[in-house]
This record gives C-alpha cells, sequence and structure tokens, in this order.
C-alpha cells in the first residue's frame, strides 16, 4: 500500500481546499465544496473565501446570505458553520442525535428532568409565526414552563439542537455588525429539512464520506469523525469502501479517499495563504501534522488566525488600525520575508477596501 508522508499529505490538502491554486468556480459552489466554512467569527468566513477564490468580492458572500442561498448555523462539532442552504437542509437531521448529545453533555444536571420533545415543541411553537428573535426572547417566550432551569441550558439547547434555526442578517455580512437573530430553517429557505434515514441505508452518512474526502482526502475514519463529530459513520465507511481507495500515513494509519482525487507533486510550490480563525483546512482532521507541527496545534483550536508558509503554520496574524500584523513562529527566510509582506499587503487591501496597504512583520 502506498504511503504518503506528512508533506504529500499537505499538498493533497491545500488542492482539496483551493489552498494550492485559487478557484475560478462560483462562492456558492466552492462553500458546498468544503461542506461549510467555520463561522463563529462573523467576518472569518470572508477571508477564507479571499484566500480560495480567484478575484473574490466580498459583496458576493453578503448577498448569498440575503438571498438565503448560504446560512449561518450550528452544525459540525456544534460550531457555528456558514454552509449551502441546500446542504443544511439534507444533512441537517442527520446531525439531531451529536447536537443533542452536545449540549446534554454540558448541560445534563440543569436539564435533568426537561421533557425535551416538549421543548421542542415550544420552541417552535414561538418561531412558528417567521419572525426573527434573539435567544434571549425565544427563552423569555419558553422559560415560565421550566421555572429553575437555568435560562442558558435552555437556550444552547433550543438554538443549537433541538430546532433546525438560521442566524439570518445582518450577521455575518461584510463589515456589517449584528446580533444574533433566529428563524425557523425551514421557514428561511421555504424547504423542510430531509429526514434523517428515510431507506434505511443512512444515505447522508455515506455523502458525508464522500463530500469530506473530496475537500479533505486522503484521511483516516478517525479525522472525518473529528470533522463533523456525527457518530456512526463507521458503517457509512464500510458502505462506499468499495468506492474508494487507500493509502498509509508514515505512522501506519490507514488514509481512506476517492479514486482519482488529486494528489499533487509534493514537491509542488505552496504559496503564503493568510488563513482565518478556526479554518477547517487545519481543523478538518484529527491529526494535524499535516498543516501544523505538534507545538503549535494548540493555535488552531484558540482562534488564532495562522499564515502558511510552503503549505504549513508558520505565522500568526491580526487586523486593526487598517494595518495587517504578522507574528512568526519561526525566523522567515528573505525570501518568505518578501512573499509573507507581498500577501499581507494584498490582504490589508481586501480586509479596508482599498484604503489601507499597511502592514507589520514582527521579527
Amino acid at each position: 500500500m502506498t504511503v504518503l508522508d506528512d508533506r504529500a499529505l499537505n499538498r493533497a490538502a491545500l488542492a482539496r481546499q483551493a489552498l494550492l491554486e485559487p478557484s475560478g468556480r462560483p462562492a456558492l459552489d466552492l462553500v458546498s465544496h468544503l461542506c461549510g466554512l467555520q463561522a463563529q467569527e462573523p467576518q472569518e468566513p470572508f477571508v477564507g473565501l479571499w484566500n480560495r477564490l480567484r478575484g473574490f468580492e466580498a459583496s458576493t458572500l453578503s448577498d448569498l446570505l440575503t438571498e438565503r442561498r448560504v446560512v449561518r448555523v450550528h452544525l459540525m462539532r456544534r460550531t457555528v458553520h456558514l454552509m449551502a442552504a441546500a446542504d443544511v437542509l439534507a444533512w441537517r437531521s442527520r446531525f439531531d442525535a451529536m447536537l443533542r448529545q452536545k449540549v446534554t453533555g454540558v448541560y445534563r444536571r440543569e436539564l435533568d428532568g426537561v421533557d425535551l420533545d416538549e421543548l421542542d415543541a415550544a420552541g417552535r411553537a414561538v418561531l412558528a409565526d417567521g419572525e426573527p428573535r434573539t435567544t434571549a426572547e425565544l427563552v423569555d417566550a419558553v422559560a415560565g414552563r421550566w421555572p429553575g432551569v437555568p435560562r442558558r441550558a435552555l437556550g444552547e439547547m433550543l438554538v443549537s439542537a433541538l430546532i433546525p434555526v438560521v442566524q439570518t442578517p445582518p450577521r455575518g455580512l461584510w463589515r456589517t455588525r449584528g446580533g444574533v437573530r433566529i428563524a425557523l430553517l425551514s421557514d428561511w429557505t421555504g424547504r423542510e429539512p430531509g429526514p434523517h434515514d428515510p431507506d434505511g441505508t443512512d444515505p447522508v452518512g455515506r455523502e458525508l464520506v464522500r463530500r469530506y474526502l473530496a475537500a479533505y482526502g486522503p484521511a483516516t475514519s478517525s479525522d472525518l469523525r473529528a470533522w463533523c463529530g456525527v457518530a456512526g459513520l463507521p458503517a457509512a465507511v464500510a458502505a462506499v469502501r468499495g468506492e474508494l481507495v487507500s493509502f498509509r500515513d508514515t505512522n501506519g494509519r490507514e488514509l481512506l479517499d476517492l479514486p482519482g482525487a488529486p494528489l499533487p507533486d509534493p514537491d509542488t510550490p505552496a504559496p503564503v495563504r493568510f488563513l482565518p480563525a478556526f479554518d477547517n483546512a487545519v481543523l478538518g482532521y484529527q491529526y494535524r501534522g499535516r498543516i501544523i507541527d505538534d507545538e503549535h496545534r494548540g493555535l488552531s483550536v484558540a482562534g488564532e488566525r495562522v499564515v502558511l508558509v510552503d503549505g504549513r503554520v508558520t505565522a500568526t496574524w491580526t487586523n486593526g488600525d487598517d494595518t495587517v500584523s504578522v507574528a512568526p513562529l519561526r525566523p522567515l527566510t528573505a525570501a518568505e520575508r518578501d512573499a509573507v509582506a507581498e500577501g499581507a499587503e494584498e490582504l490589508s487591501a481586501f480586509l479596508s477596501d482599498g484604503e489601507s496597504r499597511r502592514v507589520r512583520i514582527g521579527g
């Protein structure tokens, strides 16, 4: 079986993530290909697409949000993602059990004695008029039925687990501040989410395997689980295994992949890329050695924005006062420093709508 080292896996991941060569596909297609973009911080997906799309304009993504073709939802690992509405409608029911378990794991004692089906029905009844509400407003409307239950526990269970909802604009629009207001996914899109397992073969689970490998492969089944948080996928992997090819990494782990998916030469040059906070190019794996050193792994869960140099996390970056500031994690060569400075200038111009190209690079 062919062995792929971290550099080979790095170039494969960059190619699948449109970080090796910018993509010319429409923004909606790329959002769907990536299976969504991490979006706890509302502005971060714009940077994610700026890195990946040729000639990307921020207004394109804002328009997709207002047109309701992309939506902000809790999904993978119960974190907020910006996703194609069609994918959310198809996948949301498959995530129900995981979302409930995630919230129950945090608030088990607080929610003891709460009938979750009753809470679900109560919340849906409040949202049925189609009026977007804050989580606090939703909890206000139902809390009287569960006196003594902490409001935070009720809100988390309602909004990020029980009820398929979206975060409505202006939340998530370019350079726009807006608090979280929620609406029913079905009302917002005009369609009901698909059923969990209508034919008993877990079609969504099998689709998740294929779609994950297309955007992140080659990868282990553990990487797949770490990416989405969903249980029961070994059966889906087994069901599609005949469609897949296998490799090994240098630690002997089996890597699954789609036949014919991009596997660039490990020596393919990788341009400097400025990734947003929590970018799934880093977070989309259990084993992240293909893109980040173990000593810096904590950056990937701490919300640090990172810079890829030769495909690896080599610096962090921030933006303030219309200046992109870069803090290297190791000394940069003169050529690397020049490439980072050039990329930072372009990013500064994007983030300021062309008003600034100021950069600052640390020693």
